[in-house]
C-alpha cells in the first residue's frame, strides 16, 4: 500500500479500526455466502490486515486490549451458565481427561518428532505445543451451537480449564529456566498454586455472603447491573493474572460466582452481543500475529502433526472417557474439542525461541499446525453430529461394557408396566420424575446418558436406565409395548429427530412429548409428528398467569 496511506492509519487509530470493521463486515458476508464459519473468516481477516498482506493493524496494543476484554466476557458468560450441581459430577472426568490427554499427546507427539528427524529438545517443544487446545475458540463454537449446557460441552469446558492450568504452570517453569534459577521454579509454582487457592476461597465467600445482596441492589438498574458484571469479570481476570494464574480462569470464576443469582439470565442476555463484537478483535489479533514468513519449508511435518492433533487427540479422549463409562457419542463430541492447538501453544513456542531452545523454523512449524488445526477443527465441531452419524459403528470399540450401565441391567419384570418414559433426568425431567414419584402412583422409567446422573437416581430407585437417545439400539431394549407416553426433556433438535425415527421403526403408538429450547426450534419440532412440543419458558408463563393473574370467577 502507499506509504502516505500507512502514515495516515498510523496517525489515526480511529481510521484504522474503521477500516478493520469494514473488512470484517465484508469477510463475514463472504463467509455467509460461502457457508464458512465466521471464526475462520476472521482469522483470515487478521492475516489480511496484518503485516503479511496490507499491514493495516498498527494499533496492536489496542487490538490486544479489546481481545482480552472479549475473552474475559466470553469466559464470564460460560461460568454464568454453569449449573453448579454439575461441578461435582464432572470434576473427576474433567481432571482425568485433561491430564490424561496432556500426558498421552505430549508423549506420542515427542516420538513423532523424533521419527521425523527433529532433535530431542525440538521434539519436546513441538509435543508440548500440540497438547494445548483453544478454550476461547471451543467455547465460542459450543456457544454458537447451543451445546455449552450439554454433557459433552460441560466436560469439554472442564478439561479445557485443566489444560489452561497446565499450560500456565509450564510457562512459569519455562520463564524461570530463562532466569536460570532452579530454586525459584518451585517457589513460583507454589506461589501460583497458593494464590489460586486463595482466589477460589474468596470467590466462594463472595458467592455466599456478598453477591446476593449486591446484585439485588444493583438490579434496580439493568445498565448498572450489566456494568458491574463486566467490571467484575475483567477485575477478577486481572487479579488472576497478577497472582501468576490465567486471566481466563479468573473470568470463569467470576461467572460461577454469579451462576446462582436470579439475575444471571438478564446479565448473560445483555452481554452476548458485546462478547461477539469484542471477540472479533481476538481473532484479528490471532491472525495478525501469525508469522507466515517462517512456515514455507515446514509443510510436510506440519501436515503429519496436524493429522495427529485432528485424529489422535479425539481418539485419546474417546479412550479415556470410554474407560470411565461414558458413551461413544459423548466421548466423540468432547474429543473433537481438543482437535486443534491453542494460541497458548504459539506463546509457549515464542518463549522457547526467546530462551534459545528452538529456532524460527520450529516456531514456523507450530504456527502452521495452528493454522491447519484451528481451521479444520472448526468444521469438525460445527458438523460434529453428521460426522458422528456416519462413523458411529466404528466408534463402538471405545465403549466399555460396564455391568452398572448395560442395557440389560434392569430386571426383566421392571420392563412390564411402565406408564411413562422420561428421557433426560436433568432439571425438567428430574423435577417431573420427583412429582410423579411423590404425588401419583404412575410408574415411570427414567433414561439418561450421564453416568453420574444415573448413579444418583439409582440410589433412590431402580427405575432408571442408562442410554443415549441417539443410539438406535437403545429403543430395542426399552419397554415400549405398555408405555402410554414418552416425554423427551432434552432440548436438542437432533435428539428429537433421531428419537422420532427410532420410535417409528418400533411402531410406537403412544403419545410423544418433545421439549424445545426456543420458539423457532418448537416450530421445527412440530413437523416431526409429536403429540405436543413443550416450551418450558411458555409453560412457566402460563402457570404464573393461571396462579397469579387470571381473573377469579
Amino acid at each position: 500500500m502507499d506509504t502516505s496511506f500507512h502514515d495516515l492509519i498510523a496517525s489515526s487509530p480511529f481510521i484504522e479500526f474503521s477500516i478493520i470493521l469494514v473488512f470484517a463486515a465484508i469477510f463475514g458476508s463472504f463467509g455467509q455466502i460461502l457457508k464458512q464459519p465466521l471464526i475462520v473468516m476472521f482469522i483470515a481477516l487478521g492475516i489480511v490486515v496484518g503485516p503479511a498482506v496490507f499491514d493495516i493493524a498498527k494499533s496492536k496494543e489496542n487490538i490486544e486490549l479489546l481481545a482480552e476484554i472479549g475473552i474475559s466476557v466470553l469466559l464470564f458468560i460460560v461460568g454464568l451458565k454453569l449449573d453448579l450441581r454439575l461441578i461435582k459430577s464432572i470434576g473427576k472426568i474433567a481432571l482425568l481427561t485433561g491430564l490424561g490427554q496432556v500426558l498421552f499427546t505430549s508423549a506420542i507427539g515427542y516420538f513423532i518428532g523424533l521419527a521425523l528427524g527433529f532433535t530431542s529438545l525440538h521434539s519436546f517443544y513441538i509435543a508440548i505445543a500440540l497438547t494445548f487446545s483453544s478454550t476461547i475458540i471451543i467455547v465460542k463454537l459450543l456457544s454458537d451451537k447451543k451445546e455449552i449446557d450439554a454433557l459433552h460441552g460441560q466436560i469439554a469446558i472442564g478439561f479445557l480449564i485443566v489444560q489452561d492450568i497446565v499450560v500456565i504452570l509450564a510457562m512459569i517453569i519455562l520463564s524461570t529456566i530463562q532466569r536460570e534459577s532452579d530454586a525459584s521454579i518451585l517457589q513460583d509454582v507454589l506461589f501460583t498454586l497458593g494464590n489460586s487457592a486463595i482466589l477460589v476461597l474468596v470467590t466462594i465467600a463472595l458467592m455466599k455472603w456478598v453477591i446476593p445482596a449486591l446484585t439485588k441492589y444493583l438490579a434496580q438498574s439493568q445498565e448498572l447491573l450489566t456494568l458491574f458484571a463486566i467490571a467484575f469479570a475483567v477485575g477478577l481476570a486481572s487479579i488472576s493474572e497478577l497472582i501468576g494464574f490465567s486471566g481466563e480462569v479468573g473470568a470463569f470464576l467470576a461467572g460461577v460466582t454469579l451462576a446462582s443469582s436470579p439475575y444471571k439470565d438478564v446479565i448473560g442476555g445483555r452481554l452476548i452481543s458485546l462478547r461477539d463484537f469484542l471477540l472479533l478483535f481476538f481473532f484479528v489479533h490471532l491472525g495478525a500475529n501469525l508469522d507466515l514468513s517462517t512456515i514455507g519449508q515446514q509443510v510436510t511435518p506440519a501436515l503429519i502433526f496436524s493429522l495427529f492433533v485432528l485424529i489422535g487427540n479425539p481418539i485419546i479422549v474417546l479412550i479415556i472417557m470410554g474407560r470411565m463409562r461414558y458413551r461413544k457419542r459423548t466421548g466423540f463430541l468432547a474429543g473433537l474439542t481438543v482437535a486443534q492447538i491453542s494460541e497458548f501453544s504459539l506463546i509457549f513456542a515464542g518463549l522457547g525461541l526467546a530462551v534459545g531452545h528452538i529456532d524460527e523454523n520450529i516456531l514456523g512449524l507450530i504456527t502452521l499446525v495452528g493454522l491447519i488445526t484451528i481451521g479444520a477443527s472448526t468444521y469438525l465441531i460445527l458438523y460434529s453430529i453428521p460426522i458422528y452419524n456416519k462413523i458411529a459403528p466404528l466408534l463402538s470399540i471405545f465403549e466399555r461394557n460396564i455391568p452398572n450401565f448395560r442395557e440389560d441391567d434392569i430386571p426383566e419384570k421392571k420392563f412390564v408396566n411402565y406408564d411413562i418414559l422420561i428421557i433426560g433426568l436433568g432439571r425438567l425431567g428430574g423435577n417431573l420424575a420427583k412429582l410423579l414419584e411423590e404425588q401419583t402412583d404412575t410408574r415411570f422409567l427414567g433414561v439418561d446418558f450421564d453416568p453420574s446422573e444415573v448413579s444418583k437416581w439409582r440410589d433412590k430407585t431402580n427405575d432408571v436406565h442408562y442410554g443415549d437417545v441417539e443410539d438406535p439400539d437403545l429403543w430395542t431394549h426399552l419397554p415400549l409395548n405398555n408405555v402410554k407416553c414418552i416425554i423427551n426433556t432434552i432440548t436438542e433438535f437432533n435428539h428429537a429427530e433421531s428419537m422420532m425415527k427410532a420410535l417409528e421403526k418400533q411402531s410406537f403408538s403412544g403419545n410423544v412429548f418433545l421439549t424445545a429450547g426456543s420458539l423457532t426450534m418448537a416450530k421445527d419440532m412440530e413437523r416431526l409428528g409429536a403429540h405436543k412440543v413443550l416450551y418450558p419458558q411458555q409453560l412457566a408463563a402460563v402457570n404464573f398467569y393461571n396462579e397469579n393473574l387470571k381473573p377469579k370467577d
